[in-house]
């Protein structure tokens, strides 16, 4: 490493670092406020983290209660590949209780820095020691792999890191953990304090993003010795939470030829956490995000579509993800050429040209859907439109039983009544319109979005929902005051434009 940030110790080329991961989705992304996983939850995320080929699953605090030592027991009866732990505060009996739940090993946090062992728990340094060997001893005596984490490692006097981190290994820790507890470090300081745990024996790295410097300081880690990183599915966690799994997967993937996981999984991984932790992946989020293969602008989506690899780093199949050609104000004929062929429509080069300059007009101030542009290219064109399925009639309730639904369509001409019980209303509806449709159901909803809502107790709310059958997508938006009628209405548009097709 140069000299660019400052004199540091030696590091190790990335592209010979042998890496692997220790998720704690479960634990520390579970402490990202509002969140809150069910057990069977935390097996099905557990289940995929082991398809991935994680290394380690930290299932849990077992100390937090009941409820958490079932869900961790849970995830250690599976017979999972990958080792099982439980975060473990320094004292005895949260070793006990993580034994109780039959995990293959913990994760010991003990106090490193002066604030956290005089100011946290009012101790001292050589106490700190002494307590830590002796609970490394005891975890080991009961057949526990042990990682010991020096909490606030990253404001922690690097010396005293150092004792800390042979006094465990010569009490038989497996390995220790640099612990950037708070996002507090740079990647300089990073590679001066894993440099010198790296000297004492096998040693993880732990970093969260306040200062957005997570995957930088992973990867600086991996630099200087570590060789297990501490990550989290989206990056979930405390405040800005911690370094995101994907991301670093990915930049150690396409950045060094570094494989650590199997990255087609990883928009799975991804959604699915997304949705048990009710915390939404950001459109621009990196790797995961719904823009990260996406493309509207008329310059990128003509490049794109004459080379797939000319605005995208890594094809979206190498992380489980399709790539998505969209339209707006910045599209341009190659896109919407490319839309309408999806759709078997054919058009004039004079027609597609007043096509697209309809697209751009409509795409000033929202997103235009295939839908749009399917409508768009039947009025230039003078089509009728034959509608196969078509809403006339959505009742729904909620109140404080059941919530219920029926609908009313008209399916090629045969009007057809059905109703359904769901979670919520839409839930509901849904479920309605699929019991009309029978055998011509079997259409996917692959996404479902709340784009917008004015203001005022007349609101309007925007649904887009994109759905696919027989390997076709479309894309449709509604808009109404009933947040029940517009999701039913874009499904039903939907519905209509697949069975056309």
């Amino acid at each position: 490493m140069t000299d660019l940030f400052g004199g540091l110790p030696e590091t190790t080329p990335l592209s010979d670092a042998d890496v692997q991961f220790l998720d704690t989705t479960l634990r520390d992304g579970e402490q990202a406020p509002g969140v809150s996983l069910a057990p069977t939850e935390k097996v099905d995320i557990a289940r995929r983290l082991d398809r991935a080929g994680v290394s380690v699953i930290e299932a849990g605090s077992a100390c937090t209660g009941a409820g958490e030592r079932e869900a961790i027991s849970r995830v250690t009866s599976a017979g999972f590949d990958a080792r099982v732990t439980s975060f473990c505060r320094g004292v005895r009996h949260d070793v006990d209780l993580a034994l109780d739940c039959d995990v293959d090993g913990i994760n010991l946090v003990v106090p490193a820095s002066d604030r956290h062992i005089e100011g946290k728990i009012g101790s001292t340094r050589e106490d700190v020691l002494a307590d830590t060997a002796e609970l490394v001893a005891y975890a080991r005596d009961h057949g526990l792999w042990v990682e010991l984490l020096g909490e606030d490692g990253s404001r922690a006097d690097v010396d005293f890191l150092s004792r800390l981190a042979r006094r465990g290994f010569d009490a038989g820790a497996d390995r220790v953990c640099y612990c950037d507890t708070v996002g507090h470090a740079t990647p300089e300081r990073t590679v001066e304090v894993v440099s010198a745990l790296a000297e004492c024996g096998p040693t993880s790295t732990h970093t969260h993003d306040d200062l957005g410097l997570g995957v930088t300081n992973a990867l600086a880690s991996v630099a200087a010795g570590a060789d297990l990183v501490h990550a989290t599915v989206n990056g979930v966690g405390e405040r800005a939470g911690n370094v995101a799994l994907e991301e670093v997967a990915i930049a150690l993937a396409h950045g060094y030829g570094v494989e650590t996981v199997d990255t087609t999984t990883l928009y799975d991984l991804a959604r699915t956490v997304a949705d048990a932790t009710g915390v939404p992946l950001a459109p621009n989020k990196a790797v995961v995000g719904e823009n990260a293969f996406t493309h509207e602008s008329g310059i990128h989506t003509d490049g794109t579509l004459k080379d797939e690899a000319m605005y995208e780093p890594y094809p979206p199949e190498m992380v489980g993800r399709e790539r998505r050609l969209v339209l707006g104000k910045h599209a341009g004929r190659a896109g919407v050429a490319a839309a309408l062929e999806e759709h078997d429509v054919q058009v004039t080069d004079d027609e597609l040209a007043e096509i697209t300059d309809r697209v751009t007009d409509l795409g000033e101030g929202k997103r235009v859907t295939d839908a749009d542009v399917l409508a768009i290219a039947e009025t230039v064109q003078g089509r009728e439109r034959e509608r196969r399925v078509e809403l006339l009639d959505l009742t729904a309730a909620s109140g404080s039983g059941t919530p219920t639904a029926s609908v009313r369509l008209r399916i090629n001409g045969e009007e057809r009544t059905a109703s359904g019980t769901g979670s919520g209303p839409v839930d509901a509806a849904v479920g309605a319109v699929r019991e009309a449709l029978g055998t011509g159901s079997d259409a996917t909803l692959d996404s479902y979005h709340v784009d917008a809502i004015t203001g005022g107790t007349d609101a309007v709310v925007t649904v887009e929902v994109e759905m696919s059958r027989d390997g076709r997508t479309v894309s449709v938006a509604a808009s109404d005051a009933d947040i029940t009628r517009a999701s039913v209405e874009a499904m039903v548009e939907a519905l209509d434009r697949l069975h056309a097709a």
